[in-house]
């Protein structure tokens, strides 16, 4: 950490000593500021960094009991064997496979040649 006066200083100077390391930047010998670089980091993470609500969810979070990977292997060997859940990836296959009822509703196949021939050139001819 860099600990620089106001006076001895400019803006621009701060910060290109910020993309190395933070600056504290004093006025008559006491801190008024610290310029940090924010290289890399997007608007979302700058906004979480200052949260208080979000540091409160993290600290809550860390406190909760934790389980090891192989618990959680286990869990998951458990959980994807279950009659539920076979029956649950049944249903999502067969929703997927299912033919769309909504899609182009006006539209009528296309059956033969004069057909064709009338849906290309916009009518009948």
């Amino acid at each position: 950490m860099k600990t620089i006066g106001l006076e001895h200083t400019t803006l621009a100077a701060c910060v290109k000593d910020a993309r190395h390391e933070r600056v504290v930047l004093t006025h008559k010998g006491k801190p008024v500021a610290l310029v940090v670089g924010v290289k890399g980091l997007d608007e979302e993470q700058l906004q979480l960094s200052s949260s208080d609500t979000f540091w409160t969810l993290i600290e809550a979070r860390r406190k909760q009991r934790t389980i090891s990977r192989a618990e959680l292997e286990q869990r998951t060997r458990d959980t994807s064997g279950s009659k539920e859940m076979e029956t649950e990836k049944r249903e999502i296959r067969a929703r997927r496979s299912a033919p769309n009822k909504r899609a182009a509703p006006h539209r009528r196949p296309v059956t033969d040649s004069a057909d064709i021939k009338k849906t290309r050139l916009g009518g009948s001819r």
